[in-house]
Formats: structure tokens, C-alpha cells, sequence
């Protein structure tokens, strides 16, 4: 088989130019599926010799696996519909290692508008993917941390608004519970007056680590409000579940024990909890919601603090 083919094999400043360029250049006659021409780059890219490549088949099987069906029925179903094209995928190497490859491909057709054959360039394409994968896990990172408190390291505002929109509407969809507690720290102007801000940030984390452990479904989520404020979202939980794990919260904090010696309660850091749960229809705001379980908390502060108050708000 001739490499160059009929890629112009006579002229010496064609062959020249392709085989000086980084981007490989092939040739494949559509009517028998077979290279005519490709650039000898590919040996040095590869580690696959010219000669090795024969037909289409042997493209398909130096291509990655989880890459080879999606790329080859694609390429494909473009060819055969006379669209230049162009595809990503990772090309195996002779050594068993693989090189990420952007093949570009333009369709030639003959006198009657006929496929006639596929002309392209393969450009090692592996620095960028690199790049895009660090820029992508960097931005996967960097909206990690949009969702999470700096101080306690759990979810803030922001991730509790977009939690609560979702699970609101999974459960006004399929007419199930949804739960809610809403925690302050008693006393805790005085703490930090008296303490200084930190121990009053280390014991913000202590509550927000203590209200993670009391958590065991797998949607259950504890926020920081703001301030010395927490949110627990207990998704697909009724009244009775939602007092229980309320309880729980209340018997872990007390069990650290955090001294708090202008607390009227044992002279211990204590929290008052607001507990709602719903049932969401479609005239109800998650707003509403929020509001009516933190008339709950007013309450318990009011009542003394240390303390749970609970609301169950009809549909």
C-alpha cells in the first residue's frame, strides 16, 4: 500500500507539509474501508507503525473501550450522512497507555454527490483535556465551598435554600412529610462576652458537629443559618420522627457538656428548638413554612429556653 496514495505522493511540498505538522493526516476510501494514507506522526504518537494501520476496524480497536462504541456509531452515522465532523476519544497506545485524540473529519464526495472517501487530521488533544479536567475538579471544589459554611464546615444558606427547593417539591409531589428544626444557642451573646469570640466559634463547630451525628437519614441535612442559628431539613419525616430526632439533638449537646457559666440551665450551653412539619400543597412557600417553625423558636426562647416547641401546619 502506497501511504501517500493519491494525497498528491508526487509533490514533495505536499508530503512535506504533512508530515512536518504536529496534527496527523489520514485518508480512508470509503468504498472498502480502508486507510490510503496515513502520517507516518502516528508512530511516534502511538507507537503504532503506518503500515499497522489497514481499515477502519483497526481505528476502532486502538480506541479506549468505554470510548469505542458512542465515537465509532457517531463518526459513523456523520460519514454516511456526508457531515464533516469531529470527535474526542482516547486512543490506545501500543505500550497499553492511551493519548486523548480530536479527530476531525471532512466527507469527500465524487461527481454524483457520492461518498467517496473521508479526509482528516488527528490532533493530540491530551494537555487540553488535562487542563479541562483540573479546571472542571477545581470548579466542582469551588462550588463545594459555595455550599459550606467557613466557620462549622457544614452546609450554609445558600446550600439550604437549593436543598429545601428540591425537597419541598419532591414532597408536594408525592404528598409526603417534610420536617424542619430550627435551633438557637441560648445565651450565647453573653458567651462570647464572656469567653471572646474564639471559643464562641468553637463552640459553634462543637453544635454543628453534634447536630451532624444526630442525623441518620440519607437526605437529612444540618445547616448554619446564620449567626448562632442551625437548621436541620429532615426530608419525608412526620411530626413524631421530627420531635424524636429534636430530642436527640437536645440529649448530645448536653452531654458535651459545654460550660456556660451565665446559663441559668446547669450553667451548660443549652439550645431552644422550633420543630414544624408539613405535608407542601401548591399555594404553600417553603418562605411560610420557615416562618411558622421560627414563631416555634420564638416561643421556646420565650418560654424559657432550653426548651422545644413544636407546630404542625396544615396543607
Amino acid at each position: 500500500m502506497s501511504y501517500m496514495g493519491d494525497l498528491d505522493s508526487s509533490n514533495a511540498v505536499y508530503r512535506t507539509l504533512l508530515e512536518s505538522t504536529k496534527a496527523i493526516p489520514w485518508k480512508i476510501d470509503w468504498a472498502s474501508m480502508k486507510f490510503s494514507y496515513i502520517g507516518p506522526q502516528i508512530e511516534a504518537l502511538l507507537g503504532w507503525s503506518p503500515e499497522s494501520w489497514m481499515t477502519v476496524e483497526d481505528w476502532a480497536a486502538r480506541m479506549h473501550p468505554e470510548d469505542r462504541d458512542q465515537v465509532v456509531n457517531f463518526c459513523v452515522a456523520q460519514s454516511q450522512a456526508g457531515v464533516d465532523h469531529e470527535a474526542d476519544y482516547r486512543a490506545l497506545t501500543k505500550d497499553n497507555g492511551y493519548v486523548w485524540i480530536r479527530d476531525v473529519v471532512h466527507v469527500v464526495r465524487n461527481g454524483q454527490g457520492e461518498v467517496e472517501a473521508l479526509i482528516g487530521f488527528m490532533f493530540d488533544i491530551t494537555e487540553r483535556k488535562k487542563t479541562e479536567e483540573k479546571l472542571l475538579a477545581l470548579q466542582k471544589e469551588l462550588e463545594a465551598l459555595s455550599f459550606k459554611d467557613g466557620l462549622t464546615n457544614i452546609a450554609n444558606r445558600r446550600r439550604l435554600d437549593a436543598s429545601l427547593a428540591l425537597e419541598w417539591e419532591s414532597a408536594r409531589s408525592n404528598r409526603q412529610p417534610l420536617s424542619i428544626l430550627l435551633f438557637d444557642i441560648d445565651y450565647f451573646k453573653q458567651y462570647n462576652d464572656l469567653y471572646g469570640h474564639i471559643r464562641g466559634d468553637k463552640c459553634l463547630v462543637d453544635i454543628a458537629q453534634t447536630l451532624s451525628l444526630a442525623l441518620d437519614g440519607p437526605c437529612d441535612l444540618v445547616a448554619r443559618y446564620g449567626g448562632e442559628e442551625f437548621v436541620v431539613l429532615l426530608p419525608q419525616a412526620d411530626a413524631s420522627v421530627a420531635l424524636k430526632v429534636a430530642e436527640r439533638c437536645q440529649r448530645l449537646i448536653q452531654k458535651q457538656a459545654i460550660t456556660h457559666a451565665q446559663s441559668p440551665h446547669d450553667q451548660r450551653i443549652t439550645v431552644s428548638i422550633g420543630v414544624g412539619t408539613t405535608v407542601p400543597s401548591d399555594p404553600m412557600k417553603p418562605s411560610g413554612f420557615i416562618e411558622a417553625v421560627d414563631q416555634q423558636l420564638y416561643a421556646a426562647k420565650k418560654n424559657g429556653r432550653n426548651r422545644i416547641e413544636t407546630v404542625q401546619v396544615a396543607a
